[in-house]
C-alpha cells in the first residue's frame, strides 16, 4: 500500500511539474518571441505613451468625434462577459434598439426624404393621443411599469422629483398602500406608474425632464420640469411614435449599431456601421477643427477603407474596424476633441 500511495504521489508531482510549470513556460516563452503583441493582451498606447485599452475587448466611447462600438449587455465590463439573452419579442430589448435608434432615425421617401424623424415625434408627442386615446405618457407608464420604473431609479434627481411630489399628494400616496397593503412605505420607485398617471393628467402632452436654466446668482442650475419636446421625450417615446406610424418607410439601420454581440465586448464593428456613423464624426471634427465637413468625410473615409479588413478574406464575414484603431488614428491626426 505505502508502495502504491509513493507512486501516486510520484506520478502527480510529475505531472504538476510538467502541467503547471514545464509546459505553461514553453508556451509563455513561444509567445514572448514570436507573438509578443498579442501574448500580452494586444495592449495599445496612446499619444502620451500610456495603455489605453486592448484592441480584443471594447469600451466605451462616447462624444461625436469618435466612432462608438457595439452595445454591450455586460457595460463593457471585460470582467462580465455577456449577452442581454432578450428575445425580439422583449419589450426591454425593442425599447433599447429603439432609443439607440431614435437620434439618427431618417425618412426614407416621400416629400422628408433624408430628414430626422425626432422634430415629428415631438409634434405627435405632444398632440398626447396614442392608438388614438388620449394620455401618451400614463399609457407608457401603464403598459410597461418596469421602464417607469427604471425612470425613476436611474437618476438620483428623478428619485428626489418624485419623492417631492408624493409628499404634495398624500392622498395618492394612501391610495396607493390601500391597494398594495404589503408597501406600507413607498418608495419613489414604487410609485412610479401612480406619478406617471397623474402627472399624464396634470401635465398633457409633457414629460418630465431635466431642465438647466440660470439662477438669481447667475449660476447654471439643472431641475426637473414639464417638457413639450426634447431628447427624452425623442428617445422614450421613438417606438410608441413608430407603433402609430407604421406605414411610414424609415431608412435602414446597421444591425450591428443597434445590437449587442454574445460576449458584449466585441471590439469590431462592420464597416457599414462605420461609415453608417461618418457623418456625425466627420461634422463633429469640421466644428472642432473650423475646417471643410466634406473634407474631413473624405480623410476619415480614407482611413477607415485602409483599417478595414474582412476576417479570413471574407471567408468569415464582411468587412469590419477596430473601433479602438480607427478611434486612436483620429486622436492622432487631429489631436484631442475639444
Amino acid at each position: 500500500m505505502l508502495r502504491s500511495l509513493k507512486v501516486s504521489l510520484l506520478l502527480m508531482a510529475f505531472a504538476v511539474v510538467i502541467t503547471c510549470g514545464i509546459y505553461p513556460a514553453i508556451l509563455w516563452a513561444f509567445g514572448q518571441t514570436f507573438y509578443p503583441f498579442q501574448s500580452n493582451g494586444s495592449i495599445v498606447n496612446g499619444p502620451d505613451g500610456k495603455p489605453v485599452g486592448s484592441l480584443l475587448v471594447a469600451q466605451p466611447f462616447t462624444k461625436d468625434e469618435y466612432f462608438w462600438p457595439r452595445p454591450s449587455a455586460a457595460n463593457y465590463d471585460g470582467t462580465a462577459s455577456a449577452s442581454s439573452a432578450l428575445a425580439a419579442s422583449n419589450y426591454g430589448l425593442r425599447d433599447r434598439v429603439a432609443r439607440t435608434i431614435a437620434p439618427v432615425a431618417t425618412y426614407a421617401g416621400g416629400p422628408k426624404k433624408g430628414q430626422l424623424v425626432a422634430s415629428d415625434v415631438d409634434i405627435w408627442f405632444d398632440a398626447d393621443r396614442y392608438g388614438g386615446k388620449p394620455g401618451i405618457v400614463a399609457q407608457w407608464a401603464d403598459a410597461h411599469n418596469s421602464l417607469a420604473q427604471a425612470w425613476v431609479t436611474g437618476d438620483a434627481a428623478h428619485g428626489a422629483y418624485v419623492d417631492a411630489w408624493s409628499k404634495t399628494h398624500p392622498d395618492l400616496v394612501a391610495a396607493y398602500v390601500k391597494a398594495n397593503p404589503g408597501t406600507p412605505q413607498p418608495k419613489a420607485s414604487d410609485l412610479a406608474v401612480t406619478f406617471f398617471e397623474h402627472f399624464s393628467k396634470d401635465h398633457p402632452g409633457m414629460f418630465p425632464s431635466a431642465v438647466t436654466q440660470k439662477d438669481a446668482s447667475g449660476k447654471a442650475a439643472t431641475a426637473i420640469q414639464p417638457v413639450k419636446s426634447g431628447s427624452d421625450i425623442e428617445t422614450t417615446f421613438f417606438l410608441s411614435w413608430r407603433e402609430d406610424h407604421p406605414n411610414v418607410q424609415l431608412q435602414n439601420v446597421p444591425g450591428d449599431y443597434v445590437t449587442a454581440s454574445g460576449s458584449g465586448l466585441d471590439p469590431d464593428i462592420t464597416l457599414e456601421n462605420a461609415e453608417f456613423q461618418l457623418d456625425r464624426v466627420a461634422g463633429k471634427w469640421a466644428q472642432d477643427l473650423k475646417r471643410s465637413p466634406a473634407q474631413l468625410r473624405q480623410e476619415i473615409q480614407a482611413m477607415l477603407q485602409k483599417q478595414a479588413f474582412s476576417p479570413g478574406d471574407g471567408l468569415f464575414g464582411e468587412p469590419i474596424v477596430n473601433v479602438l484603431q480607427i478611434n486612436l488614428a483620429l486622436r492622432n491626426r487631429y489631436g484631442a476633441p475639444s
